[in-house]
């Protein structure tokens, strides 16, 4: 098979429209659909054909892949796409769906005769349009060759987790990896709202920690997103952030583990969209330690 192939991309949002432009860029075919056309559009002056339907996107592809808000929108945009699907094209799912959800996705993989891969990715929307994600991935050894150069395409590496797809390795590993990111979250925006609260200068407590085991890049990007009032356009958005952080609490409640982070940090986010941050960057939740907006950026 050549590395130039017909790629279905369903959804482009944060991540799936720099996914698909590096696609492109990559040399391969690629259609794209999105359920508000607006967010598709701008891919067509990439060079990809922009279909109106998911159907329409998915005729003759090699490889299909989705980036979607949940499991339910990924199975639901599928069963859209039915009709137009071709036994043995391999699926690529990279929707964050949860345990249970990619049972169901690996089900209608395995009706329509498709060769499903779980594979969803870790880093946001600069290492998307850098084509720099991490691509954690579960599926048949045979036929990888085929999904490789899409791999290669949007990520700076690919790390294989297993050969059963429908077991949901790769998005047993999303989930951990989630939970360490939205922990790390939550707790950045509350030593900023708790340095505003006891007039404390944000930078000094950098310079305590700067160097140490306590420092960390992470940290201080999304701290500088804050106190830079940097939140739009969002890297990782709130309200996705939410569900990611529900879907974790969801895991450990079904295998017996009780995430109280997790827990909190769906709560945080929840509040700050409720606030009026859903779209903003998840450093967002930063608001919801105030039960009125904050007078001013930290440093003010």
């Amino acid at each position: 098979m050549t590395d130039n192939l017909t790629v279905s991309v369903l959804g482009t949002g944060i991540m799936g429209a720099p996914m698909a432009r590096n696609l492109v860029r990559a040399g391969h075919g690629v259609r794209v659909w999105n359920r508000t056309r607006d967010k598709a559009e701008p891919l067509a002056a990439d060079g990809a054909y922009v279909a109106g339907t998911p159907a329409e996107a998915v005729e003759g592809a090699d490889v299909v892949l989705t980036m979607l808000y949940d499991g339910p929108a990924a199975l639901d945009v599928m069963r859209q796409a039915a009709g137009a699907l071709r036994p043995g094209t391999a699926w690529v799912q990279s929707t964050t769906a949860g345990v249970e959800a990619i049972g169901e996705l690996a089900d209608f993989a395995r009706e329509h005769r498709l060769v499903f891969y779980d594979a969803p990715v870790l880093g946001t929307r600069r290492p998307a349009e850098a084509g720099q994600l991490t691509v954690l991935a579960a599926g048949p050894a045979e036929g990888r060759e085929t999904v490789a150069p899409v791999f290669e395409a949007v990520g700076a590496r690919t790390v294989w987790t297993g050969e059963d797809g429908a077991a949901g390795s790769a998005t047993r590993l999303k989930l951990v990896a989630n939970s360490w990111v939205l922990a790390a979250t939550s707790a950045t925006g509350e030593v900023l709202a708790l340095a505003q609260a006891l007039g404390v200068d944000p930078q000094s407590f950098f310079d305590a920690i700067a160097g140490g085991p306590l420092d960390m890049g992470y940290l201080r990007a999304k701290a500088g997103l804050i106190l830079g009032d940097q939140l739009t356009p969002a890297s990782f958005a709130v309200s996705t952030a939410v569900k990611d952080a529900r879907l974790i609490v969801a895991a450990g409640e079904r295998h017996g583990v009780r995430l109280d982070l997790a827990a909190a940090s769906a709560e945080r986010l929840a509040r700050a969209a409720a606030q009026g941050h859903a779209d903003e960057d998840m450093a967002a939740a930063y608001f919801a330690s105030f039960d009125e907006q904050p007078p001013g950026k930290p440093l003010d």
